[in-house]
């Protein structure tokens, strides 16, 4: 519990409920919330692939709908903003081929391994590359831990582990915050640190529960046409070659080197860990590149504030789903039903209820995103090139995803103990009669695997939480099988299509709360901070201020 943080909590609250007029929700739209999600999820929009024919159904479809619901268009009269981006498609790519160990090592494309590159080249090659491996490829000088200490990786292959070292630490205590997961444990930064140390090729292990997912969905979102932000340089500065091998193969390739796989992962648990050449051993792959550039769209709608228009409450949710995939059952959409056509029909149930109510004070803005599921281009493009200044964005909530399994007796922060925010969600949860509980899965990391991760970056407070997993109907035994459902059987796969017998009711007690907590930054004049030992409290000092 944060003790210093009541006395701040109970003023903020205050300054906030004393600027805020009547603050019950107009009823949700359920129609809304089944019309959107069936019609963004149905095959006639192929995935909602950004830069396809899905791609332009759904923006026709989005603004239809925020038009219907009384928003005006929110970038200078339009209602996109126009995302660059590069689209990448690998192809002939040969085995990746580990030599000089005591047995050659080949792994095969899709089944073994997943390749692919930021470069933006027609054509890439990793030749004669030597391999270390280097634990979980962190380097956090403010921790004191530095998994590439003493060791030069230019032009090498790294081997890397996913997620932080005490990700098996069940309290949320330790190096990197114990069994909570850290940006150092998502695969985005392991990349981003392996090319800054100047590695060819990064490659991580996948292992089913650090990663969060099965090698399933690896498979999935790496094959086929992948996106990264177009912009110039194309990308030179970053690795040749990125992606993922299998545990197995990876038991294979240290056995090989003459390593104790087992024993090499436990040390690398360690402050204090050595990076480990595999000396001898060479790695080889080659593959080509489709290049397709193109800009994609986010989608902006404006309900403008009455007294401050130019301070701006958000609401945030990505439209797009990987389109075409990996066919199931002779099935290849991925249909993004929960994930998150969901998300985006609750975007446009919040705008025609916040209309109902009339303008706020503050503008409210409603963004749909695209390029999410490609590492949150959409979001990333939008917080570096904001519409509306981001020292002006009072904050928001990020929704990815409802609750359509039923009611539940708790509520989840996700990311629990960065924001000023969540002091202002807590009684509205109260109200409900729920309780906060602790993030059942803080290991998966789903704080740095949304939207809201952009405009946090970037100083902006964003709200992130969703229903916890004690079901009104059948406790927390209920609520952990459907959660363990949806991710082992149609979390990024086909099955995630439309149901008609999804219950909607947990989803409308969040979105109340979404509602309210909305209208309270919008109709009040607080400026909810960062707790001050986030790690983003200086970046929104420092924007709050003009630096």
């Amino acid at each position: 519990m944060r003790l210093p943080m009541i006395a701040a909590a109970a003023a903020l609250l205050a300054g906030t409920a004393a600027c805020t007029k009547d603050n019950s929700a107009p009823a949700i739209s359920v129609d809304t919330l089944k019309q959107v999600t069936e019609k963004l999820s149905s095959d006639e929009f192929e995935g909602r692939a950004p830069a396809s024919e899905g791609e332009k159904k759904t923006l026709d479809y989005l603004v239809e709908r925020m038009k219907a619901a009384g928003l005006q268009p929110g970038n200078k009269g339009s209602w996109f903003q126009d995302v660059p981006l590069v689209e990448m498609t690998a192809k002939n790519v040969s085995p990746l081929t580990f030599t000089g160990g005591k047995t050659p090592i080949s792994l095969t494309y899709r089944s073994d391994m997943v390749l692919g590159t930021y470069q933006v080249v027609p054509k890439q090659e990793v030749k004669d590359s030597d391999v270390v491996f280097v634990g979980y490829g962190i380097h956090a000088p403010e921790r004191g831990w530095d998994d590439y200490a003493g060791v030069d990786v230019k032009g090498k292959t790294v081997v890397i582990l996913i997620n932080d070292p005490d990700w098996q630490t069940m309290e949320l205590k330790g190096d990197f915050g114990g069994r909570a997961m850290t940006y150092y444990g998502r695969w985005t930064y392991k990349y981003e640190e392996a090319a800054r140390q100047g590695a060819a090729a990064a490659l991580i292990v996948h292992d089913t529960e650090p990663a969060a997912y099965g090698w399933g969905v690896v498979q999935s979102s790496w094959t086929g046409p992948q996106l990264e932000q177009d912009t110039p340089g194309d990308h030179m500065d970053q690795s040749k070659a990125i992606g993922w091998i299998q545990q197995d193969a990876a038991k294979a390739l240290f056995a090989s080197a003459g390593q104790d796989y087992a024993k090499l992962v436990e040390a690398a648990k360690h402050k204090g860990f050595k990076a480990v050449p595999f000396t001898g051993m060479k790695a080889n792959v080659s593959f080509e590149n489709d290049i397709r550039r193109q800009a994609s769209k986010n989608v902006i709608g404006i309900l403008p504030g009455s007294e401050k228009p130019d301070e701006y409450v958000l609401y945030s949710a990505h439209w797009d789903h990987l389109g075409r995939c990996d066919a199931v059952n002779g099935d290849d959409i991925c249909n993004g039903a929960l994930d998150n056509a969901s998300g985006t029909a609750a975007l446009i149930a919040l705008a025609e209820a916040q209309v109902k109510a009339g303008p706020a004070k503050r503008t409210l803005v409603f963004l749909a995103v695209t390029a999410e599921e490609s590492g949150l281009l959409g979001s990333k493009y939008y917080a570096e090139n904001p519409v509306f200044p981001l020292a002006q964005t009072v904050g928001g909530v990020n929704m990815d995803g409802v609750n359509l399994v039923g009611p539940a007796k708790d509520f989840v922060f996700i990311g629990v103990g960065k924001s000023e925010l969540e002091d202002l969600v807590k009684p509205l949860v109260a109200a409900q009669g729920r309780t906060v509980v602790p993030e059942p899965t803080p290991e998966k990391g789903y704080y740095y695997r949304s939207d809201h991760f952009s405009f946090a970056k970037l100083g902006v407070p964003m709200f992130y939480g969703e229903s916890g997993e004690d079901l009104v109907n059948g406790g927390k035994e209920a609520g952990k099988k459907a959660s363990d459902d949806y991710v082992e059987n149609r979390y990024h796969k086909p099955q995630d299509e439309y149901d008609p017998k999804w219950n909607w009711d947990g989803a409308i007690q969040d979105l109340t709360i979404f509602y309210q907590l909305g209208r309270q930054l919008a109709d009040g004049g607080a400026w909810p901070n960062w707790y001050k030992d986030a790690e983003f409290r200086k970046i929104r000092d420092d924007s709050r201020a003009g630096k």
